[in-house]
């Protein structure tokens, strides 16, 4: 079944590992099989995972975009994992976690990730009741949010 994504003029998009760059007229390209894709908006750069969730989802982005070497990433995916875990007892996060470690065990990176880009949603509004700390860096301390 093809797929059909909407791209705006000029920006990028990752299929298969290759970077394309819409010209000025594009406004979708149309997937005909099975293939790996991000958008520009969904790819996140190493130094933006500056939080648990966020890490996460760096971890996930390469082992979707690398499934032949996800293996590579899986056990820092793992261990980012378990450590919010560990740290939280707020059941939506932790929920969510389940549901992400299930889709990275059925090989269906995708899934994962729009379950984690929901959950940094969620760990963004916990980061505005709990701001920086005094180094600058966010604190993100999950046990004292408890629900």
């Amino acid at each position: 079944m093809a797929l059909k994504i909407n791209v705006k003029p000029g920006e990028k998009i990752v299929i298969n590992g290759a970077v394309i760059t819409m010209g000025e007229g594009a406004s979708y390209i149309v997937l005909q099989n099975q293939a790996t894709f991000l958008r520009e908006k969904d790819i996140m750069q190493q130094e933006d995972a500056t939080t648990p969730v966020r890490r996460i989802y760096f971890s996930l982005m390469l082992m979707y975009l690398d499934q032949d070497n996800y293996q590579n990433y899986y056990n820092d995916y793992m261990d980012r994992m378990i450590e919010l875990m560990r740290s939280t007892g707020l059941a939506q996060i932790r929920d969510t976690l389940m549901v992400m470690f299930r889709d990275v065990q059925e090989r269906r990176f995708f899934q994962a990730l729009k379950a984690c880009k929901a959950l940094m949603k969620f760990e963004e509004e916990l980061l505005k009741e709990n701001p920086a700390g005094p180094a600058g860096e966010r604190v993100f301390t999950l046990a004292d949010n408890k629900a």
